[in-house]
Formats: structure tokens, C-alpha cells, sequence
């Protein structure tokens, strides 16, 4: 498996993976919009060409975003999300990000576990954040 930053030509599969692993996902044209952002960072797991995950982070100032991360349902448990959050919180640090946030389904267990390992701490929850009016834990992680 590598990482490394989204290329253009990755947007399709990353799009399709939005589809399987969200109720509300992000569109082709919304993830390229997002790609040619000059704030935004990403990463990308893949291995003989496919796309087996997905992230990126928003940088504003010392403040930053985990947009998303996604792993494909057929690769998961393998530690893919971790490396490309270890990889998304390093180059965020190294552009001056101190603070790193992040939205969770509270329903999401699994997502927790893993971002409480990362370092990030659950502050407060938005009621109906998402469209199905699930609410989301909202996390943060301090670089520095």
C-alpha cells in the first residue's frame, strides 16, 4: 500500500468510495473542487492503482478541518485510516495548523475509537448535523 497526495485522475474511484461509505456523500464535482483548493491537504492509500482510501483537511490559519477519511468496506480493520490520519495530522502540523477538528456521526463507534487513539477529544455534539438529523461529536486535536 502507498500514500500519497490525490491526483486528479483519482477522483472518480475516490468518488465512488464516497457513495459506499456515505448516506450523504460528496460529488464528483464537490471532491474536485475540493482537490484543486489551495488550503486543502489530502492523502490517498492505494495499491495497484486503486484507491483504497481517502482523506483530506481544510487548512484555515492555525486551525484546520478533517473533512473526511474514508476507507473501502472491504478494507477496513486493516489500519489504513491511521495512516493516512497520521499522515493528514503531520502535514497539517507542518503548515502551522495548531488545531486540528473533526465531525463524527455519534454513531460511529469504530471512527471514535480511532480518533481518541489519534489524540483528539470529543468537546461538544451539533444536533441534527447531518442530513438524516444524526448528530455529530465534534473533536479536536492540539499540534503544538
Amino acid at each position: 500500500m502507498d500514500l500519497r497526495k490525490w491526483a486528479y485522475e483519482d477522483i472518480r474511484q475516490i468518488a465512488q468510495l464516497e457513495k459506499e461509505c456515505f448516506s450523504d456523500p460528496w460529488s464528483f464535482s464537490m471532491l474536485a473542487d475540493t482537490f484543486m483548493n489551495g488550503n486543502t491537504v489530502t492523502v490517498c492509500a492505494t495499491e495497484d492503482g486503486n484507491v483504497l482510501g481517502y482523506g483530506f483537511v481544510v487548512v484555515a490559519g492555525e486551525d484546520a478541518d478533517v473533512a473526511n477519511v474514508a476507507v473501502s468496506p472491504a478494507q477496513r480493520r486493516k489500519g489504513i485510516a491511521r495512516k493516512m490520519l497520521e499522515s493528514l495530522v503531520s502535514k497539517a502540523g507542518s503548515l502551522g495548523v495548531k488545531r486540528l477538528y473533526l465531525e463524527v456521526r455519534v454513531s460511529n463507534a469504530a471512527a471514535m475509537a480511532l480518533y481518541l487513539k489519534m489524540g483528539f477529544v470529543g468537546r461538544y455534539v451539533r444536533p441534527r448535523y447531518y442530513g438524516d438529523g444524526e448528530d455529530a461529536l465534534v473533536m479536536v486535536k492540539e499540534l503544538g
